[in-house]
């Protein structure tokens, strides 16, 4: 399994976005934390099946448990692949809230030493403090939105940071987390250019680590950006000059020693991302928080086939949720095998 927890907070709401995100004048972080410490640990619970494992010996010429009537059986959890802390701006948390989850997990399953555990960092929010904080809490792998290295293009991203605060951020993640540390790119916004593309990946390739992810701009309903592309202000992106900066990044990338391992995701030196395979490889994963997806068989409710749950999509209704039965899951569909 692989838990999701999102961390639904934003300091300022970006142009292009349509997450499930909320501008709050205050956060009471204790009680988001404990209750996507509660969330964490039910769901992972009914994520699994209780398997009790007892030791075998030789006895008396035939097998059978050995040491039972010394020590109860012991139970054995499931493992978790990775943990990925997505949102929201994660990085607004604090590293205790990370801390804690992570120990929730630990709690609930088999969070192995070397599991990769994700943090989706803003560059405003990712000083060299808070950075050494999270690395200290448990995260292992960072993962930075740095959009653009344009200022014009930031602000038209309605992005909170500029470029300079971008480069200072993925240097700052590159100290803690060298060879863990990967940057997203945004490509496609009104007006930009294939040149002017290929100059902005240019300079991220400079910049960056051993992994990359590009995301094509989409145009998403309710978002400041759609409006203003559908009402004219902005001219929309024609769809082969699309195309031609994908393929212009694909060659690109190669040509750094970037292997295309995914739609949208470049690793090189092996820094595969471990939760973005599994999602491809159509491994469980466990959305924790609010408005988090998840896909997975419950078998400690009785379940025997994958469902897609959704939890409850406001923050303080899904707190309610969590307060009052231990979970906010909201809908939960089970999967046919063609939905699979």
């Amino acid at each position: 399994g692989a838990p999701c927890p999102q961390w639904p907070y934003c300091r300022k709401r970006c142009s292009y976005c349509s997450f499930n995100k909320y501008v709050v004048p205050a956060v009471d972080e204790a009680a988001v934390r404990a209750c996507l410490v509660r969330e964490a640990g039910t769901l992972l619970r009914f994520s699994q099946v209780q398997r009790w494992v007892l030791r075998e010996g030789r006895l008396g010429g035939g097998w059978r448990p050995f040491g039972a009537h010394l020590h109860p059986p012991h139970y054995l959890p499931h493992s978790v692949t990775s943990v990925f802390f997505g949102g929201g701006t994660p990085s607004l948390a604090s590293p205790r809230t990370v801390a804690a989850v992570l120990e929730a997990v630990a709690g609930a399953a088999h969070l192995p030493a070397g599991a990769e555990v994700t943090l989706e960092a803003n560059p405003g929010s990712a000083s060299p403090q808070r950075l050494a904080g999270f690395r200290a809490a448990g995260v292992n792998r960072l993962s930075v939105g740095v959009q653009s290295l344009d200022d014009a293009e930031l602000r038209l991203l309605g992005r909170e940071h500029t470029a300079a605060e971008a480069r200072g951020a993925v240097e700052a993640a590159r100290g803690l987390f060298p060879g863990r540390t990967s940057i997203d790119l945004i490509f496609g916004l009104p007006g930009q250019s294939r040149g002017a593309w290929a100059r902005g990946l240019e300079a991220a390739l400079g910049l960056c680590d051993d992994h990359v992810s590009l995301y094509q701009l989409t145009l998403e309903r309710g978002t400041a950006l759609a409006a203003q592309v559908w009402g004219g202000t902005l001219p929309a992106p024609p769809q082969d000059l699309l195309a031609d900066m994908y393929q212009t990044a694909c060659a690109m990338l190669a040509a750094a020693g970037f292997r295309h391992y995914e739609v949208s995701n470049f690793a090189r030196k092996g820094a595969l991302s471990t939760h973005n395979l599994s999602y491809w490889r159509a491994e469980q994963y466990i959305g924790v928080g609010p408005g988090a997806h998840g896909r997975f068989v419950p078998w400690g409710e009785g379940g025997r086939r994958r469902e897609a749950r959704v939890q409850t999509l406001e923050p303080d209704a899904w707190m309610r949720e969590v307060q009052s039965r231990g979970h906010g899951t909201r809908r939960r569909v089970v999967l046919s095998p063609l939905e699979q």
